[in-house]
């Protein structure tokens, strides 16, 4: 299967709702609201265009692009033994002009 083919009928409700796991509520994220940017936690395994189409499929919005990036985990300390955070992924999601979703209200 080709993946410019894939669309949000063919990726599952449930897939959606494993694919975007939360939003990305920081002081830098929220500064990409003013360009139609909205970051996301996302699950490692997914791929762009799966992003797109679960973005698009719960959000009823239309999306122009999607750029991940794989966030590596901080090492930390606790009462002196060294601890290593988990890696995650992250997906900034620009829309289109017009479209915008309020990420303070559930789904």
């Amino acid at each position: 299967m080709s993946w410019k083919y894939l669309n949000k009928k063919t990726v599952s409700k449930e897939r959606m709702y494993d694919v975007l796991l939360s939003p990305v509520i920081t002081e830098k994220a929220t500064l990409g609201g003013e360009n139609n940017q909205i970051s996301f936690k996302v699950a490692t395994t997914a791929t762009k265009p799966e992003i797109k189409a679960a973005v698009e499929g719960l959000f009823d919005v239309k999306v122009r692009s999607v750029n991940t990036l794989v966030v590596k985990g901080k090492t930390k300390r606790h009462r002196g033994r060294i601890g290593q955070r988990s890696d995650w992924k992250k997906a900034v999601v620009r829309l289109a002009e017009g479209d915008s979703i309020d990420v303070t209200t559930g789904l």
